[in-house]
Parts: C-alpha cells; structure tokens; sequence
C-alpha cells in the first residue's frame, strides 16, 4: 500500500499527494518544516508525539519516525527520552556554542560547551544604518536597505573575538544597545525568543588576517598581530539568511576547532 499524506490545516480532509519524486518521509519532514517554520510548536516545546503525526498525515508511524530523525539529525528537533520531542532552542547548553567554535589551547576538544571557562560578552556598539553594498548582497537586501549593526567584544579571561554582526533591520525592529546588555543569554537565544527568528545553519569563511590600528586597540594586542577572520552568514528557515557576523578571533592563546563527519 503506498501512503499519500494529508495537507495539515485542510477541514475537507481531501488528501493532498506530495510531489511524486520525494520519498514520503521527505514529503512529511517538508510538512513539520513548515510547522516549526509557522510557529505552530515553539522552540522549547513539545510536538505532537509520533502517533499523533502518523494520523494526522495519515502515514505509518515509522515514516514520521524517519522524518523527525531527519529534523533531529539537523539540530531542528531534540529528542528527549521518556519525554517526547521537542523543538530545539538556543537557549539549550547544548545548542548555545552550536556555531561557536574559538577554544582555549589548554582546554580538551572533548570537554563538553558547559565545562568550558566562562565566555562574557561585552556590547560595544549597536546601531541601524544603510546597507554597505556587499553586506546587503549577503543578506539579499536591496542596496540602501536599513540594517542593524553590532559590535561586541567577547572574553575569555582576556580578549578572544571581536564580533561585527549585521542584520536586517525590518525583522530586527527595536534592537538596541541597551536591549542587548540588559540580555543575559546567548545572543541566538535573544534573536529566537524576541524577533522569533532562529539561525538554522551557517556557513563559514577563514582567512588569517594582520590586526590594523583600530582591531589592536579593541583586543588589546599589538598592532600587526596575527588574526584570525571567521566570516559566517547564518540562515534560518527556507535558507533565508539573517545574520552576517565578521569575528576577529585572537589565536595566541584559541584555536579554531571543528568536527568533520
């Protein structure tokens, strides 16, 4: 028997055939996407357990079984035993230094993100201007489009990285200087619970760097010191990116540290 699974939202009940192309696990994932990426289940919160979906899309449990492991395997969904599934959210240890990947030398690569020495933030500067033309051909804004930018410092007994972030400014209304210092979680965490916009995936960009007069006064070395420059546009649903962030990582004392599977 070939299972054909139902629209959500549809009050006929008239069955919706997916593209014929896809495998019916894929055509469900695409149909929880679209939840998570309406809103319908929060991040933090629990979704339906495996039963419900199979009968709300009218499949077999191990299809929704293999599209939530999909969703899980991305970081999108976390499975919790004895509990449920829930959607995954910035504010989790182990999803808040997803995308950081600067360490201290001494520090094990296998010590888990909450064992770490403490990383603080310091906010230096946000304000909203023009898009500079490459940062808005990043952010696929128009050019002239307001955008909002920050500038942070973040510590790591002494300065580590210096953070330039963009972001657009019509989904970001409101950010200020004295919002982001006000907020003690991680800045995803601030994005995903007040903007309701959560960083699904990032790509990177390394390239080592002299440090020029005004980058040695704000990490406090000197002037030519060797940088490294980690350029990351991070994207949330339907691979709409939402942040561009330069950080200037000092190496003397970090690393930069990443799984390749």
């Amino acid at each position: 028997m070939i299972e054909t699974p139902i629209s959500p939202g549809s009050e006929s009940g008239a069955r919706q055939p997916g593209p014929t192309f896809a495998p019916l696990y894929r055509q469900i994932q695409a149909l929880l996407l679209r939840s998570l990426q309406q809103g319908e289940w929060k991040p933090g919160e629990a979704i339906p357990s495996e039963t419900e979906l199979a009968a709300r899309y009218r499949v077999s449990q191990g299809t929704v079984r293999k599209a939530i492991d999909e969703l899980a395997a991305g970081n999108l969904l976390v499975r919790r035993q004895g509990r449920g599934t829930f959607v995954a959210s910035h504010h989790e240890v182990r999803t808040q230094f997803r995308f950081l990947r600067i360490r201290p030398d001494e520090a094990g690569d296998e010590r888990p993100e909450a064992d770490r020495a403490p990383l603080l933030s310091r906010i230096l500067e946000c304000r909203r201007l023009r898009a500079p033309v490459e940062v808005a051909r990043q952010l696929r804004l128009r050019s002239g489009e307001p955008v909002v930018q920050i500038r942070r410092l973040l510590e790591l007994e002494q300065p580590a990285v210096l953070d330039e972030i963009w972001l657009p400014g019509a989904r970001f209304r409101g950010l200020s200087a004295e919002r982001l210092s006000a907020y003690s979680g991680p800045l995803y965490g601030l994005f995903e619970a007040e903007f309701g916009t959560r960083m699904i995936r990032a790509t990177e960009r390394l390239k080592a760097i002299a440090a020029d007069r005004s980058l040695a006064r704000s990490l406090k070395v000197p002037e030519g010191s060797p940088l490294l420059l980690v350029e990351r546009l991070s994207f949330t649903y339907e691979d709409q990116p939402v942040e561009l962030r330069r950080g200037y990582c000092v190496t003397a004392r970090h690393h930069y540290y990443n799984e390749l599977n």
